[in-house]
């Protein structure tokens, strides 16, 4: 008979414990995924799979280690104990590491509201081939559309976390997902764009014929391609790709970068970083969201809370041991899988959304570059520098006016993010929902 994932989390304590560990905590997770992928009419890939992984944090003393495996067995539970002692005995001392305290741990969750897992039949492989044929067929019908790349994909995983301090506890989440990618021209001239969507529930899902449509009408807006004009000009962030620059402010406030001392943010903690108006809301009680979830990897409750209040800087992303090192308490953010230790991150977030369409941003933006994709990185961590190579539509007048590839964009975020003007148009069941975003005065760098 198979174990639970409970039992193994637990059998993997008392391992620990036998061997010698002061405390520690397991995670184990299940998954089973099924992808089907077409390219030039024809059946590419067809993959599934399905496995286990199990993963030991042990502390002795103020060190820690990490082990994992894919193999259950007792035998290897008990290896994968003793190793993970004999690790710890020879790791370096950090004071701030640790279990939470009993009474700071997460209890009574309703992961019915939170609504994770479709209950629905897993899809059998003919059924994502004909949504991937469908993708395709659609995509295919545009005048002008050579070749397509159509995906669909299914998944689940299950997880199971428990610790010597008494927490245990875990849930499943599904995920199916639709995405193609059209292609126009040849050699120098080919062109190419993508349309991809994902639900938690295969029910909430658009149809996969409205997903090829859109993969090919981006693609054939980007035939005449050039670069834009180089310069000091306004920059309209599409939604596709405006989540990226809350991703970089999400990445500068997170603890790890905090309590090394190397994030630009590091003095901002009360002061503006956004506009006044805008705020940025975490919330992982979100209904059918990809990224919800009841308790963090510490067994922590976590909570909704405003980061940014009004344009101000309220909080840090902490778990545990960047909140001991920098003397406050963890805003429920750990995260971990198996081989690693807890590390501080966010689940799902909002920004506030503005009064504007899409339409209207480019229209009070005048002259300048809407960016609909991102190429490569080049950020600063310490001083929050910003170059990113970017593609979208040159707009002249409010109005778009030609396609641009291979240009940069640059700028510093902290006075990049201050100038924010967000557009209303965030699709709501992302993780991370972000508008539409027009920021002034940006470098481009373009023929």
């Amino acid at each position: 008979m198979t174990a639970s994932l409970s039992d193994l989390t637990h059998a993997l304590l008392d391992a620990a414990r036998k061997a010698g560990a002061d405390s520690a905590d397991a995670l184990a997770a299940s998954g089973t995924s099924v992808a089907i992928s077409l390219r030039n009419r024809a059946l590419e890939q067809a993959e599934r799979s399905e496995g286990i992984e199990i993963g030991l944090r042990v502390l002795i003393g103020g060190r820690q280690a990490c082990v994992s495996a894919s193999d259950v067995s007792e035998p290897t539970i008990r290896a994968l104990a003793e190793r993970g002692v004999a690790m710890a005995a020879e790791a370096p001392a950090d004071p701030h590491v640790g279990l939470a305290d009993p009474g700071q741990l997460a209890s009574g969750w309703d992961l019915s509201a939170l609504d994770l897992t479709d209950f629905t039949a897993e899809p059998g492989a003919a059924a994502l081939e004909d949504a991937a044929r469908r993708v395709e067929a659609s995509a295919l019908e545009a005048k002008g559309i050579t070749q397509v790349e159509a995906t669909a994909a299914y998944s689940k995983r299950s997880m199971h976390r428990a610790a010597t301090n008494g927490f245990s506890g875990g849930y499943s989440r599904t995920s199916t997902s639709l995405s193609g990618v059209a292609f126009t021209g040849q050699g120098t001239d080919m062109h190419r764009d993508y349309a991809g969507e994902y639900r938690t529930h295969a029910a909430d899902m658009p149809a996969a014929e409205a997903i090829g449509h859109l993969a090919a009408e981006r693609t054939l807006q980007r035939i005449g391609s050039v670069k834009p004009r180089t310069g000091s000009f306004p920059v309209v962030y599409d939604e596709r790709v405006a989540s990226s620059l809350i991703g970089h402010l999400l990445s500068a406030i997170n603890g790890g970068s905090i309590a090394r001392g190397s994030s630009w943010a590091r003095e901002l903690l009360g002061k503006p970083v956004l506009p006044q108006g805008l705020s940025l809301v975490e919330d992982p009680h979100r209904r059918r969201t990809s990224a919800s979830r009841p308790f963090d990897a510490e067994g922590l409750p976590t909570l909704r809370r405003n980061i940014v209040d009004d344009g101000i800087l309220t909080g840090w992303v902490l778990d545990l041991a960047t909140a001991r090192k920098l003397g406050m308490t963890s805003t429920g953010n750990a995260a971990r899988g198996t081989a690693a230790p807890p590390s501080p991150s966010t689940t799902n977030i909002d920004l506030t959304q503005g009064q504007f369409s899409h339409a209207d941003l480019l229209a009070q933006m005048g002259t300048g570059l809407l960016i609909t994709s991102m190429i490569g990185s080049t950020i600063n961590p310490t001083t929050g520098d910003y170059s990113r190579g970017a593609s979208g539509f040159w707009v002249e007048g409010g109005q778009i006016s030609h396609p641009v590839h291979e240009c940069t964009v640059a700028g510093n975020l902290r006075e990049m993010l201050l100038r924010l003007i967000p557009a209303n148009d965030a699709r709501t069941h992302l993780s991370t929902r972000v508008p539409s975003l027009l920021v002034e005065g940006m470098t481009l760098a373009g023929a």
